[in-house]
């Protein structure tokens, strides 16, 4: 082992800041040239307390050489290096101790962008642009977390989407997007069989879970080429306003990290060399999703259908939003020097950010009934030329913010560890005044019904807002579906009110379908025709693409599933027990979670079930 005086002569850092810090001196003769590299900018950059506690050289050797390792993670993975995180977080840190307005200068006004009407011309049109355009794209989902929030223990992409199938939200994500693939390749007449990419962003906590449930089902049929995982790193906890990284309360030599935010999925789709591959494959688009929404695909390709129209460089996905709704409100700040940008500022800092400019009233609803800012819901469509040119300035580095909480007003010491954070949504921060940022509006009912909340605290939400559970979740894409089949013709019974967990729902007819199935509203159209009646305590499963549905009277529960090549027609009167909703406690651990999260189960009584797996042209009148 080398002298310590050998160690710090060879690097010439004898008199530097190292030789204040006793404990870490001693030390140097356990670490390589790089490790006493990145000691003196730690150093350097106010972060001796790490070392204090360091004993003598030959106690403790490889936990000291760990939190070595664990730096340098920390040091590579973040734009910049660690000293740059440090700086940054003295600002922010600063800022907010201060109680800096970050809008501060800035005036509010309503953007430009596209309202869509459901299943109307301009609707239809747009849903064509936006299939054609699909081939083009490149489909980015954000699954960084676990379902602990909802009360269940696994990734929250292989929660069921809805427990009639038991299709999980990442089983629903690749079907869409492959029955996207095929749609686009169908509508140009085949010009071009490509394959969509899909990349899905995890994090340690998700990442060997998401890929297990892939591996273990196929990819849920979508080659395994198409799919690339990208895994975000955490970031560096911060004890106080001087930004001293905190070390880990069980542990001296490690220091405790958290989640950046989702934020990093544009730093790694850059560094991974992915953004480049898709601009040389001649794609034009790249779409990002979050976890769990079972209802996006539905509203997918009418956006980009409007980002190809418009030319909009940022289209982000919205929904109507009541004035000072608990919802991000996405608005045009422009600044007394001219600088402008389209983003997201959340609800609580839009209605006084509008009573500071002008605006006693702050954010009023319109004649509409709605505010003119519309709901954000975090669905990014982005060009991907122009993405890649702003990247390659930015190397993806997001505007970040810091959240600390602060044990008293004097706001001098923290109550637990805080840390630098970013949103995916922020990107449009750093955008010269140039680029058309816009938006696309669309009914909740068929664009968002997250899934984040769980039992006890959806059951607190105030009456008449969205819960966001998975009863809600589940009861939306009957909802939606429901809706859907009133619009091209069905007669749809109205839903009734039944509490599950706590929370009032509509429980409309348990409608299903497969993406392949019913895409867009004008497919649909084309699948059912005739005089159709379904009650509502019917329940339809429709797997497969060749179903037409026929002057069909449904009076309880109905599953076709087919091959591809079958084409299955499917009429007359369907009546039988059907399948029934039962209450479940949220408590009963005799329940499995995905289940009882819900409040309900289906007891599955009796039931029309046909499956066609061969070849050819097939009747079911009933």
């Amino acid at each position: 082992m080398e002298s310590t005086t050998e160690a710090l002569s060879k690097l010439g850092i004898n008199g530097d800041p190292i030789s204040s810090v006793p404990n870490l001196q001693k030390n140097l003769g356990l670490l390589s040239p790089e490790q006493i590299e990145l000691a003196k900018m730690l150093v350097e950059m106010g972060q001796s307390h790490l070392f204090q506690h360091w004993p003598e050289p030959g106690v403790d050797d490889e936990e000291k050489k760990a939190l070595f390792d664990q730096v340098a993670r920390l040091n590579s993975s973040y734009p910049g290096g660690l000293a740059s995180y440090i700086k940054t977080a003295r600002e922010l840190l600063a800022d907010s101790k201060a109680g800096k307005n970050p809008f501060d200068g800035f005036t509010p006004s309503v953007p430009t962008g596209e309202n869509l009407t459901f299943g109307d011309e301009n609707f239809i049109k747009f849903e064509e642009a936006g299939v054609r355009e699909a081939q083009n794209a490149a489909f980015v989902l954000v699954a960084g977390g676990l379902g602990e929030r909802l009360g269940y223990n696994g990734i929250k992409v292989a929660l069921p989407m809805e427990t009639t199938t038991g299709t999980c939200f990442l089983q629903h994500y690749i079907e869409s997007v492959l029955a996207l693939q095929e749609a686009s390749f169908r509508l140009t007449q085949g010009k071009c069989q490509r394959d969509i990419p899909f990349a899905i962003m995890t994090s340690d906590d998700t990442h060997a879970r998401t890929l297990q449930l892939l591996e273990s089902n196929s990819y849920f049929g979508m080659k395994s080429s198409q799919v690339k995982l990208l895994k975000q790193e955490k970031v560096a906890c911060l004890e106080d306003n001087d930004a001293r990284l905190a070390l880990d309360p069980q542990n001296k030599y490690s220091i405790q990290t958290k989640p950046h935010g989702h934020g990093d999925v544009h730093s790694l789709l850059y560094s991974s060399g992915l953004l480049k591959i898709w601009e040389d494959a001649g794609l034009r688009w790249v779409l990002f999703f979050q976890d769990t929404n079972g209802l996006l695909f539905k509203a997918i390709p009418a956006s980009l259908g409007v980002s190809a129209t418009k030319q909009y460089h940022v289209n982000s996905l919205a929904v109507p939003r009541k004035a000072k709704e608990a919802i991000g409100g996405i608005t045009r700040l422009t600044h007394a020097d001219g600088r402008s940008m389209v983003i997201n500022v959340e609800y609580n800092q839009l209605d006084p950010l509008l009573r500071a400019t002008g605006h006693p009233d702050g954010d009023v609803n319109s004649e509409t009934g709605y505010s003119p800012f519309p709901g954000n819901i975090n669905q990014l469509i982005l060009e991907l030329g122009p993405y890649i040119e702003e990247l390659k300035k930015t190397g993806g580095v997001i505007k970040e913010f810091v959240n600390p909480k602060y044990k008293d007003a004097s706001k001098t010491s923290f109550k637990s560890s805080t840390r630098l954070e970013c949103m995916m949504q922020d990107y449009p921060k750093t955008l010269p005044p140039s680029a058309r940022v816009g938006f696309t509006v669309m009914d909740t009912w068929l664009a968002y019904a997250p899934v984040k909340n769980n039992p006890e605290d959806a059951a607190k939400v105030p009456k008449g807002n969205p819960y966001h559970s998975a009863t809600s979740g589940e009861m939306a894409i009957y909802r939606a579906n429901s809706l859907i089949l009133k619009k091209v013709g069905v007669k749809v019974d109205d839903p009734v009110h039944q509490v599950f967990n706590g929370q009032e729902v509509e429980v409309w007819p348990r409608i299903t379908w497969k993406p392949t199935w019913g895409l867009t509203f004008s497919e649909v159209k084309n699948k059912v025709t005739g005089s159709c009646s379904i009650s509502q305590r019917s329940t339809m499963a429709i797997k497969g693409r060749n179903v037409f549905i026929k002057d069909l009277s449904l009076d309880g529960a109905l599953v076709i599933e087919s091959v591809d090549e079958a084409e299955v027609k499917v009429g007359g009167s369907v009546q039988n027990k059907g399948w029934i909703l039962e209450n479940v406690d949220y408590k009963d651990t005799s329940v499995p979670e995905e289940i009882r999260i819900r409040g309900f189960r289906i007891n599955k009584i009796e039931q029309i079930e046909k499956h066609y797996g061969e070849p050819g042209k097939f009747g079911l009148t009933v």
